[in-house]
């Protein structure tokens, strides 16, 4: 019975899906929303996926560097000066 559902999904034709993700963003953000909240309950797939980020999403890899340095440098200043 599994090989059947193994063979039927090799079979599923999921390029409709990935238009339909380049042709939406909001579709788009929609998916990756839930994909990150399924790898939230996974710690190997965190790790899994930061890695992937790192080594073949290096764009993606680098705005998050930049996003973290950015609040770093807010969270550093003093409350009294207001980050000015």
């Amino acid at each position: 019975m599994k090989t059947e559902e193994v063979k039927q999904q090799d079979s599923i034709n999921f390029e409709p899906f990935y238009e339909a993700l380049e042709d939406d963003p909001e579709l788009l953000e929609e998916a990756l929303e839930i994909l990150l909240e399924m790898v939230n309950f996974e710690p190997s797939s965190i790790k899994k996926l930061a890695l992937y980020i790192k080594e073949d999403s290096r764009n993606l890899y680098n705005e998050m560097v930049e996003l973290y340095k950015s609040t770093q440098h807010k969270s550093n200043t003093p409350s009294c000066c207001g980050g000015h």
